[in-house]
């Protein structure tokens, strides 16, 4: 049984996937009071660490994944760009802070696998080199002192993947509208794995890993029957964000985000 990590949690979208694929969520980092009661009803043996600042990751549960979705405010093409060194996407470094101190408490055991999840403002964040010192940062928990060269003129392709001798690290974007949801909304989705070349084989081949079976995969096509559509109807259940006052919980529907 796989184990998983949750910082930055929100509404708990990283433990509800990890669930349907079988994943068992241990822990989460949340500040936000309204988030944090919903996780403690869907995930009632989950348990709350609070602020990512005050965590110390040779200290907590190891766990086989850690997923991290660190603010977007100061990359997102909305906001005012100050990337990576505004004060709260720079809350990413804190992340990688704790996965690195989980791996110097189990001598790199734990964690294997990381998942970043953010917006593709990203890529153009800081000109480019916000990016970079995200694969940088993410490549360094396995290789300390890597760096990844700028692509020509800046631009970021939207998937790529980079390999070690025991490590890879893959990203690619991915479009709401083609999984459930009425509305175009990319993300940026990055996997690392720390001990091994699998990366790749998560995000660009569906079946790609022994952990595969045959019902978390029907689990994961209930979730938007009708892709080529770009707006299916959603399985299981979807939770609403109201504006941050209520969190609104629809079933067999898909919402506009």
């Amino acid at each position: 049984m796989m184990t998983l990590g949750s910082l930055f949690d929100g509404a708990g979208g990283f433990p509800l996937a990890g669930t349907m694929a079988g994943i068992t969520p241990l822990w989460a980092s949340e500040i936000e009071p309204f988030p944090i009661r919903v996780t403690t009803r869907r995930f009632p043996d989950m348990k709350h660490l609070g602020s990512i600042t005050a965590i110390n990751g040779g200290e907590i549960e190891p766990v086989d994944i850690v997923t991290f979705g660190s603010p977007c405010q100061d990359l997102s093409v909305a906001g005012r760009r100050q990337g990576l060194s505004g004060e709260r996407s720079g809350l990413f470094l804190e992340a990688i802070r704790i996965i690195k101190e989980m791996r110097c408490a189990t001598n790199g055991q734990y964690p294997r696998w990381v998942c970043w999840e953010n917006v593709v403002g990203a890529f153009s964040s800081n000109q480019g080199f916000d990016f970079k010192a995200v694969l940088d940062a993410v490549i360094g928990i396995a290789e300390p002192g890597a760096s990844v060269p700028m692509p020509e003129k800046n631009r970021w392709p939207y998937a790529d993947i980079y390999m070690g001798d025991r490590w890879s690290v893959a990203y690619r974007v991915f479009d709401a509208q083609f999984w459930g949801v009425p509305q175009r909304r990319r993300r940026c989705y990055l996997v690392g794995d720390l001990t091994g070349r699998c990366a790749g084989r998560v995000l660009f081949e569906s079946e790609g890993l022994s952990g595969y079976s045959a019902a978390s995969f029907r689990a994961w096509q209930r979730a938007a029957r009708y892709p080529s559509a770009g707006a299916g109807a959603a399985g299981r259940i979807c939770l609403n964000d109201q504006g941050g006052s209520r969190m609104d919980v629809s079933k067999e529907v898909a919402s506009t985000l």
